[in-house]
């Protein structure tokens, strides 16, 4: 008798058990099914004002439209991405928190001597948003008009031939580094400070060869004082036709694209993930945001959070050769 009471009782614990988590999980469907209850912040480790937070900004507002709730962009810049990754990652992963990574987070992994969190196993690959080529600049008159001449210049040269970046370990600068190792040319990599300073050294002729993006480049482009001889990415770009890519003009493993992605905290519900990446897919394929970052020189990413983790994955071990190789110093 006592048997079949325990039997009885533990049948109907079993029973008891399985409603509540049956009742548990309804409930957390029904929260994830009403999200976002609440604004929703999107940390940059950027100032306002560059390519990155007028991206964001576009489709914060996009989202905010969608979704009913703001999606507000929290601007934290400083020590390379660090602030803004760790008030990410100090904030519960439960949605309302996001941080805008990219090619740079990557970069970091390998640049830094040590962080306080791992790129790949502390943030959750949530969508991708943009891409955008390097550009390679002379001055309108120099005789090294294209990747071609340059490398030929460099090697009857070795020594007299300047590259100027931005700031050491930017993607701007790695991509001036690895433009060395696959030319096997001998120049200096100059930094400077800000990009309108790079553009004065290119236009008088302190700098021979200029890295930097479209949106940097454009208003000296437009006014003919700099010249494109190449650009970094799989294909041309649609902004300068007929200009060649470094990888039609002889080095077909030059391959630099910049980009830009949403992360969240390890742990967010795959539910939220999914409905952010849905909706962020849908406002890039929207007209007025294409054009606008057509404007910006972007060419939108729509893609699954496991295709943003591979990118990631892969630019990590990309730059990490280029910062060993170069001999550029862990800060």
């Amino acid at each position: 008798m006592l048997n079949k009471f325990n039997a009885c009782t533990r049948g109907g614990l079993a029973v008891a058990v399985a409603i509540a988590a049956f009742a548990g999980s309804l409930s957390l469907a029904n929260s994830q099914s009403k999200y976002p209850e609440k604004p929703v912040r999107i940390i940059l480790p950027f100032g306002p004002g560059g390519v990155a937070d007028v991206t964001m900004r576009l489709v914060a507002q996009k989202l905010t439209e969608r979704l009913g709730q703001n999606f507000l962009v929290d601007n934290r810049p400083g020590a390379g991405g660090i602030v803004a990754a760790k008030a990410t990652l100090s904030s519960p992963p439960d949605g309302y928190t996001f941080y805008l990574g990219g090619n740079g987070t990557a970069i970091s992994q390998t640049l830094f001597k040590s962080l306080p969190y791992n790129v790949l196993t502390d943030f959750a690959p949530v969508t991708a948003l943009a891409q955008f080529d390097m550009l390679l600049a002379t001055k309108a008159d120099s005789p090294n008009d294209s990747v071609q001449k340059v490398v030929a210049y460099a090697k009857e040269n070795p020594g007299k031939l300047n590259f100027g970046t931005v700031a050491t370990g930017s993607t701007q600068n790695l991509s001036a580094e690895l433009f060395k190792l696959l030319t096997g040319v001998d120049a200096a990599v100059v930094i400077f400070r800000t990009t309108p300073d790079l553009v004065t050294g290119i236009i008088r002729g302190d700098i021979d060869v200029g890295f930097d993006f479209f949106a940097a480049f454009r208003p000296m482009i437009e006014s003919k004082q700099l010249k494109i001889i190449a650009t970094s990415g799989e294909h041309q770009n649609a902004h300068l036709p007929g200009v060649p890519t470094v990888k039609d003009s002889g080095y077909p493993d030059y391959l630099v694209t910049s980009w830009n992605a949403l992360q969240a905290p390890v742990g967010i519900s795959p539910a939220i993930v999914q409905k952010i990446n849905e909706e962020v897919n849908i406002v890039l394929a929207m007209p007025d945001v294409k054009a606008r970052m057509a404007d910006l020189g972007l060419e939108p990413m729509i893609g699954t959070p496991a295709q943003m983790r591979e990118r990631m994955a892969g630019d990590i071990k990309k730059w990490a050769v280029v910062i060993e190789k170069a001999g550029i110093p862990k800060q």
